[in-house]
């Protein structure tokens, strides 16, 4: 089966991975709401934010993700093995001990690694269940065989970034099990930091007011996020969720799925529309992002863009605190 460019890929196109991941519905949500939910997994949040070089550019870094993601989602085998390559190079260096304690589950000095199966499965829960939950509110909801081949797809997708398969459940009610039991489990905690990020990321907080039709756009995308978390996820975020807040979001989803039931009369029109790749518009979120902090404009205020390495050597030096 061919790829984007024409040349085979990992994925078939009528696998369900490259199906679901095809809609830019999907494309443009699944992302925010996985590290949204991801940053309640100490040592995920830590592990990332203690090692990137994007500490400052965080939609830059969300862009990037996107892109290799989507080049192993929907890109030939060419595209996806270039990023996979460069994912293993960055992984080599994600290796430390949590700076302070996050929690009862993970005490300060805990370790983590980006090579360790279970942090790999999990980084492959948070991104399959977003993308399940926002296929299912967005385009469809997904048949019971539907999803146990999109299930088994990701577990090929984390394979490819070197998860062994042995570190996940089998099937698909196995994985829901485990990941509904660990959304409701004493493990999940926010730390200050992840608390702050995870608050942009879902636009609880807005620094700044954006220009039509920017805003417009960037509050539907935030209500479709907010609406699609756990509860208990809003809630740790101090999120308040209201009953027309509720209704909007239904309103807004239905309203998005009635436009994949594609009119006999505009099929191509509306396919070119609604599927494809999203790289262009992550890059785009990137550019934003880069004209803000040469405006002076932080992109995330009250984040430090040192890590906590750096802040402490800082301290230990003499230099600034922040």
């Amino acid at each position: 089966m061919a790829a984007r460019d024409g040349a085979p890929g990992y994925f078939a196109d009528d696998s369900m991975l490259r199906r679901v991941m095809s809609k830019r519905a999907v494309g443009l949500t699944y992302g925010l709401r996985a590290l949204v939910i991801g940053a309640v997994h100490p040592l995920l949040f830590v592990g990332t934010s203690e090692h990137t070089a994007h500490r400052a550019t965080p939609y830059t870094r969300l862009a990037v993700t996107g892109a290799l993601f989507e080049a192993v989602f929907l890109g030939s085998k060419a595209e996806a093995d270039r990023a996979l390559a460069f994912t293993r190079r960055k992984h080599e260096a994600v290796v430390g001990t949590l700076p302070e304690d996050a929690g009862a589950h993970h005490p300060a000095g805990t370790s983590y690694a980006a090579h360790d199966p279970h942090l790999m499965f999990m980084t492959m829960a948070f991104t399959f269940d977003s993308a399940e939950v926002m296929y299912d509110r967005l385009v469809r909801e997904l048949t019971a065989t539907e999803r146990e081949d999109l299930y088994q797809d990701y577990l090929r997708w984390g394979e490819l970034f070197g998860m062994p398969r042995t570190a996940a459940p089998a099937d698909y009610p196995a994985f829901r099990r485990y990941f509904d039991d660990y959304l409701d489990s004493s493990e999940l905690f926010l730390t200050d930091e992840a608390r702050l990020v995870g608050s942009y990321l879902a636009g609880h907080r807005k620094p700044y007011r954006l220009r039509p039709p920017a805003e417009q756009v960037g509050s539907a995308l935030y209500l479709l996020v907010q609406g699609s978390l756990p509860v208990r996820v809003r809630q740790m975020y101090g999120i308040e969720w209201g009953i027309s807040d509720e209704l909007a979001h239904r309103a807004l989803c239905r309203g998005i799925r009635t436009a994949h039931l594609t009119p006999p009369l505009a099929p191509r029109v509306l396919a070119g529309t609604l599927a494809g790749p999203c790289t262009p518009s992550y890059q785009l979120l990137a550019r934003r992002e880069r004209h803000m902090i040469r405006s002076g404009k932080p992109s995330m205020p009250g984040v430090d863009p040192r890590n906590w390495q750096q802040r402490n050597t800082a301290l230990r030096t003499g230099g600034p605190a922040a």
